[in-house]
């Protein structure tokens, strides 16, 4: 098939406008990340940016992921995604700011779903720095009562949720896509599996699919470049080749994570690079994991 003109929908993006002083971690705070230094993605990244960057590629939708809007009024940055919608046609899609733990976040989530194009929410749980400093059940997690309370309030709002954390979660993760099991969960930047050791892969591997065993949940290929280490199809093929086994080609969608992975490769390089790993499947498959399933998953309008 021709790869050039594959339809593509990238369903987890970043639009921001820092002159409305509305993303503290970019404006001003300096926040630990995985990938480094991140100065370089302190800048104002809206629509024409992004078709600039993926020129390339034939992307015809875009779904906007929060992006750590000040916290005090997340639905204001789903107003603000919809007035950029209306003036330039962008995102076609959202997922918006909800923490769990919030009084509030039964309002939250209705101010969210009054807007046409809110299909999910996502919470970034309480994690631990690694898997051998994991306690189950610790305050703000997956298992904290009070987060699973919250949780709950997604069904009556018919939303999905958009889970990032890293592999050594993805039990607990599990656990609750098992109890909510008409709520979709969707597994963002790969299950995180930054430490490509034998050992760090074989428990990234487990956590996945301990996860994946729920049909309830799906994941986003994208986030797994490192810092210091050039994003290419070599260096990641295996991770997104046993992330589609795992999940079945029906559950994976390839993401830019547009502008924060550009941090680690161009757009160019990391698409191109997905479209070079699995270049082989059936055409079903491909368009599938490129087009396909975040049609269905988030219906971008």
């Amino acid at each position: 098939m021709d790869m050039k003109t594959l339809p593509i929908i990238d369903p987890h993006q970043h639009f921001w406008d820092l002159s409305m002083n509305k993303h503290p971690w970019l404006c001003h705070e300096t926040i630990p990340f995985r990938y480094g230094d991140y100065g370089s993605i302190r800048k104002n990244f809206l629509p024409d940016d992004y078709k600039a960057v993926s020129a390339n590629h034939n992307v015809v939708k875009t779904v906007h992921q929060e992006a750590e809007w000040d916290t005090a009024d997340p639905v204001a940055e789903t107003a603000w995604i919809h007035q950029l919608h209306d003036e330039t046609g962008y995102p076609h899609a959202a997922i918006g700011q909800a923490w769990f733990m919030r009084d509030d976040i039964d309002k939250v989530l209705a101010g969210h779903a009054s807007y046409p194009l809110i299909r999910s929410v996502r919470q970034k749980p309480a994690a631990a720095p690694s898997a051998k400093d994991f306690v189950p059940g610790a305050p703000g997690s997956l298992a904290d009562p009070k987060f699973r309370n919250g949780f709950t309030l997604l069904q009556k709002h018919g939303l999905h949720y958009d889970i990032q954390t890293p592999w050594w979660h993805l039990g607990e993760a599990a656990d609750l896509a098992r109890d909510f099991p008409d709520t979709l969960i969707i597994l963002n930047h790969t299950g995180l599996p930054s430490d490509r050791s034998a050992e760090g892969l074989a428990g990234w591997r487990e956590g996945m699919e301990t996860f994946a065993a729920q049909p309830n949940t799906a994941v986003k290929i994208s986030g797994i470049g490192l810092p210091g280490i050039p994003w290419t199809a070599e260096n990641n093929a295996d991770v997104v080749l046993e992330t589609i086994r795992i999940f079945g080609w029906e559950r994976c969608m390839f993401a830019s994570n547009f502008p924060v992975d550009s941090l680690a490769g161009s757009f160019d390089e990391i698409y191109g690079g997905f479209k070079q790993i699995v270049a082989d499947l059936p055409e079903e498959q491909i368009r599938a994991l490129f087009h396909d399933n975040a049609l269905r998953i988030y219906r971008p309008v």
